[in-house]
């Protein structure tokens, strides 16, 4: 009876009290996900505020309301997607390994940070300044073309069409990740491994002078 007394008059555990960093970091991964399931028009402050346990002047305070929070949500994706990609992209590599780790490094990307990736993909261009998916792309697209530029040239096809060729690698290699990060099967390795078989294998067939096949019926 003296331990149901005391237990009684215990009283409940209080919550740890976070700091400014930990609370901003806790807003920043929650609205993450719910920007990233629902997308930027459907969620509203009070909805991030709810699940965060906070009241909406905590979020107004941190980031000066819900295009705010978007906004540094966005800078951090586009910043962490880049460099995971451009890690991979650097002269001397061969070509089909170059090919392989943008594929598996957008994979994983995927595979870690799905939300983030959603958000991107799908994002509210109004309420976004500076850097989205598309920006990302077209810095892929620049950075293969200056790759593939001299590995063109090596098999005597025209060195100057290598940002056609950069567009279409970086545009397949974004598309599948849109694909994949609702599929999620096949596993990441072997889907990396058909695109790369699918885009290595374009690489080397292409022919020197290529013409539209209705071309010559007219």
């Amino acid at each position: 009876m003296v331990r149901n007394n005391q237990a009684a008059e215990d009283p409940a555990p209080k919550r740890t009290r976070m700091s400014r960093a930990q609370r901003r970091e806790q807003l920043i991964t929650i609205a993450r996900g719910l920007f990233g399931a629902h997308g930027y028009d459907a969620v509203s402050i009070e909805e991030i505020a709810a699940a965060a346990e906070v009241s909406k002047p905590v979020v107004y305070e941190h980031f000066g309301g819900k295009e705010g929070l978007y906004q540094v949500i966005v800078d951090r994706e586009v910043t962490s997607l880049s460099e995971m990609l451009s890690v991979h992209m650097t002269p001397g590599v061969n070509p089909r390994e170059m090919l392989e780790s943008i594929v598996v490094s957008l994979l994983d990307y995927i595979e870690e940070r799905p939300d983030g990736f959603r958000l991107l993909s799908h994002q509210s261009p109004d309420a976004v300044n500076g850097g989205t998916f598309t920006t990302v792309i077209a810095d892929v697209a620049e950075q293969v073309a200056e790759l593939l530029a001299p590995l063109l040239e090596q098999r005597g096809l025209d060195p100057t069409t290598a940002p056609i060729y950069g567009q279409l690698l970086a545009g397949a290699i974004g598309r599948i990740g849109q694909w994949w990060v609702d599929a999620r099967k096949p596993p990441k390795e072997e889907v990396a491994a058909h695109v790369t078989n699918l885009l290595w294998l374009g690489l080397r067939g292409m022919e020197r002078d290529p013409t539209l096949l209705y071309a010559s019926h007219e």
